[in-house]
């Protein structure tokens, strides 16, 4: 906000040069042709590259998905994905050259230059078209099926819907979003001959496994021989945790041309090649018994994958929807089946939240449906259906177990504090200004990132400052703050001499990258474990300084003291001792520093109670979100001026997704929302003033009790404005609407009711 920051799109090095890629303009055919000669002759441009090029280099394809595995045990298809096409294109933004000249204009201008012949294919852009029989094969070395999965218990699942009351079942389309970061993407590249090591500048969310991933699978190198700096980030919400093409392209040109080279895209060219969002048909179905009772959920779904498999593409359709659509209720059994497929558009890759807000907005649609079926009051059939606080912890029938909840005393909380039963009122009078008004209730549940591997270290400097170092990686969630916190509170040290070291990978010996709302649990829990470390090494250094046993020095508030007496020293006046100290005892550590890697904690559950009310103007189809509750149980909170900043963000993001935001591709598979002009963003009066409230139960799981929230808002948005557009629409005998609820959809949904 002070003009202060540095991304990608900043830096510039002595003698640096600027780079463009060529992108295709057919979303499938065959290159018979590409000459790159005339380019090359272009005033300024110093270099132009094709597939060839690299393939002569000797670099490898990007990695797909290890993690899941189909019906049959067998590994998805994976096709391979170079950093510019191989022999045929596969969807409109797929990079054929990359050109390099003294400024980024020449660039350009060599790039209009190339010449290329490309024998256009019929182009599948439908998910179910890609499984028909009769479908062009998009790859040559991989069918348009990339996973078959399953997962529940199909017995007890078929049980349940034979002997039920009344089914539910709907299909639930989830449209595919543009992820549209604030900073577009960008990659400066540096090679250093004398040594044979790469240096990449980008915006990422964990320079550790950037830097591992892109080594071993891409450049065929040692890891230690690329360096990966990460300064600040302009949003990313998972799109810019993937590798890009261009990572590479300007590592090639730096050493061929012995310069640094930089790209930065422009929006047009983001719009092309960043990977997208979402993209999902549900097929679903809701068993209740008489009483309302669920007994159980079946559901299909169909994941497009969009032209080529990302590392976590084929999970968010299949595994994460599993574990996310049982949200908080005592559903017995769920069985899901996912068929995802490859297209002729851009890839899908996670986006903000990454299964988890489609799992809930599948389950909380069935929710609404259910009640108007049989006509039940719809908050009573959630407040039957809530997993009670006394069963917890609770086995899922997604085979997750929550450790930790109160979820009845959220959706009570968030009732209350909504005005719930004033709410007749509210829509007499927006009914008397012409307008349609709805509501609608969303009790939601997500499950965060699962265990793995993170680092946290605490070093004292020279100087008395503190730098504290984790293999995470912020893109606007305010790390430094929260983390500073965590090691000031155990250690007693003041909160601004503590400095964040978390983007550079020459100073991480681990890191597991942030994904998945983990980073306080995984960072987090690193941190305390390394600042009980630290204590324990002052604790051996004190015992020596002050002349006493180890087992009677206590620590408090930031001062070592022999217990029972005055003899105190503070935390940092120890370190600096230790510092000057001309030699070490035997038995004592070198400093007080530690750096640990640690395992991080399981899975945990955010979860709450959003209530919106929306008012629809019927005469022009326009919709306006009027108020806004959310009740949140994120266990404990270390900052909640940036707990509620992340909530923010997340419902507006879900509010677009569910009012405005979609990616439109013709037959053709051309983007026919390729710009702001026509994909339209939310803007500051898409949402009210928000009223955010807390009920933190502290998760069991983890030494902080933190449950993580970054993608909990959106989680929960999407449904409940979408529903409470819906409600608002219900009187008219409208049920169904596409998702985005447009002006103009809600507009034809008025005027064919009507009719």
């Amino acid at each position: 906000m002070r003009g202060e920051g540095r991304f990608t799109g900043d830096i510039d090095l002595p003698g640096m040069v600027y780079g463009y890629v060529l992108r295709s303009p057919h979303a499938h055919g065959i290159i018979r042709g590409l000459d790159l000669s005339a380019a090359r002759e272009v005033e300024g441009v110093l270099a132009a590259y094709g597939i060839d090029d690299l393939k002569s280099a000797g670099y490898g394809p990007f990695p797909g998905s290890r993690l899941i595995k189909s019906r049959d045990g067998s590994d998805p298809e994976n096709p391979a994905r170079y950093a510019l096409a191989d022999g045929k294109v596969k969807f409109v933004g797929e990079g054929l050259a990359f050109v390099v000249a003294e400024t980024p204009e020449a660039a350009r201008d060599g790039a209009e230059a190339v010449m290329f012949d490309i024998d256009p294919l019929a182009a599948i852009v439908d998910p179910e078209d890609a499984l028909a029989p009769e479908a062009v094969q998009i790859h040559d070395d991989a069918a348009n099926l990339c996973l078959d999965w399953q997962d529940g218990n199909f017995d007890a699942v078929e049980q349940a819907f034979g002997k039920a009351a009344h089914i539910t079942r709907m299909r639930i389309p989830i449209n595919r979003v543009v992820v549209a970061a604030m900073e577009p993407r960008g990659a400066v590249g540096e090679y250093d001959k004398a040594s044979g090591r790469f240096t990449v500048h980008l915006g990422c969310q964990g320079v550790y496994g950037m830097r591992q991933t892109l080594a071993t699978a891409v450049l065929k190198i040692e890891p230690e021989k690329l360096h990966v700096v990460s300064k600040d980030i302009g949003g990313s919400f998972g799109m810019k945790s993937q590798q890009f093409a261009e990572n590479l392209l300007v590592l090639h040109a730096a050493r061929d041309l012995g310069r640094p080279v930089k790209w930065v895209d422009d929006r047009s060219g983001a719009f092309l090649s960043d990977f997208q969002g979402r993209d999902m048909i549900a097929d679903a179905a809701l068993a209740l018994n008489e009483e309302g009772d669920f007994l159980a959920m079946r559901i299909d779904m169909i994941g497009n994958l969009g032209a080529y498999m990302t590392p976590f593409g084929p999970v968010m359709a299949s595994g994460n929807i599993m574990k996310n659509v049982a949200s908080l209720y005592k559903t017995p059994a769920i069985a899901v089946t996912c068929r995802c497929v490859f297209t002729n558009t851009v890839t899908i890759a996670p986006y903000r939240g990454a299964g988890r807000p489609e799992g809930n907005y599948i389950m909380e649609r069935l929710v609404d449906a259910a009640a108007r079926e049989t006509g039940r009051d719809r908050l009573e059939l959630r407040r039957r259906n809530l997993i009670p606080a006394d069963a917890i912890p609770f086995r899922s029938a997604s085979g997750m177990t929550y450790d930790s909840g109160d979820f009845p005393t959220l959706l009570d909380e968030a009732t209350a504090g909504a005005d719930w039963n004033g709410y007749e009122a509210r829509r007499t009078e927006s009914k008397a200004r012409g307008l349609l008004r709805g509501r609608a209730l969303t009790s939601y549940l997500e499950v965060t990132a699962g265990p793995g591997k993170e680092l946290g270290g605490v070093h004292f400097r020279p100087d008395g400052r503190v730098t504290i170092l984790t293999g995470t990686l912020d893109q606007g969630q305010g790390h430094a703050t929260a983390f500073a916190q965590i090691v000031a509170g155990r250690l007693g040290i003041p909160f601004d001499m503590i400095d964040l070291v978390q983007g550079d990978s020459d100073a991480l010996k681990m890191g597991g990258g942030t994904g998945g709302s983990k980073s306080a649990m995984a960072s987090g829990n690193a941190f305390a474990l390394a600042s009980d470390a630290v204590i324990e090494n002052g604790r051996r250094w004190a015992a020596q300084e002050m002349e006493a046993a180890v087992e009677d020095i206590e620590f408090v508030a930031g001062e070592f003291r022999v217990a029972g007496t005055d003899r105190v020293i503070a935390i940092q006046d120890l370190a600096a001792r230790v510092a000057a100290a001309d030699s070490v005892p035997d038995g004592l550590p070198g400093s007080l520093d530690a750096e640990l890697v640690t395992d991080t904690p399981p899975s945990a559950f955010p979860n709450g109670c959003h209530i919106c009310e929306v008012e629809i103007d019927p005469e022009t189809g326009h919709c306006r979100i009027d108020r806004y509750l959310a009740v949140n149980d994120f266990g404990n909170l270390i900052n909640p001026m940036l707990v509620e900043g992340q909530i923010h963000g997340g419902i507006v993001q879900g509010v677009g997704q569910a009012l405005m935001e979609t990616a439109v591709y013709d037959a053709d598979g051309q983007l026919l929302t390729g710009s702001f002009m026509d994909y339209a963003m939310p803007r500051a009066d898409t949402a009210p003033s928000f009223d955010i409230r807390h009920h933190p139960v502290p998760a069991t799981t983890n030494a902080l009790g933190v449950k993580g929230c970054g993608e909990a808002g959106t989680s929960a948005a999407i449904p409940t404005a979408f529903n409470a557009i819906l409600n608002a629409l219900a009187p008219l005998g409208v049920t169904d609407l596409p998702m985005p609820a447009t002006p103009e959809r809600i507009w034809r949904a008025i005027r064919e009711a009507r009719a």
